[in-house]
């Protein structure tokens, strides 16, 4: 049994996504590096699979992320 048990940091009417358990917590349950949040309402944390695919297609797109191969200069 462990003597020190490391406890999750977290607020009431803070709202969080476990990756782990695919479950919304309030509070939170689980540890950060299982969890996404915190969201404001229980609904936003609801959709945080839906949000995440949303932002991770917008990244993907965006033409400020993608690395263009440098211009080849006249001066060389």
């Amino acid at each position: 049994m462990a003597l020190f048990k490391k406890r999750t940091v977290g607020k009431p009417g803070e709202w969080y996504y476990c990756l782990e358990h695919k479950k919304v917590e309030e509070g939170p349950e689980c540890p950060a590096k299982d969890r996404f949040g915190p969201y404001t309402t229980r609904a936003e944390a609801e959709h945080a699979m839906q949000t995440a695919r949303e932002r991770n297609l917008q990244w993907e797109n965006d033409p400020k992320w993608h690395d263009a191969p440098a211009a080849a200069s006249d001066d060389d």
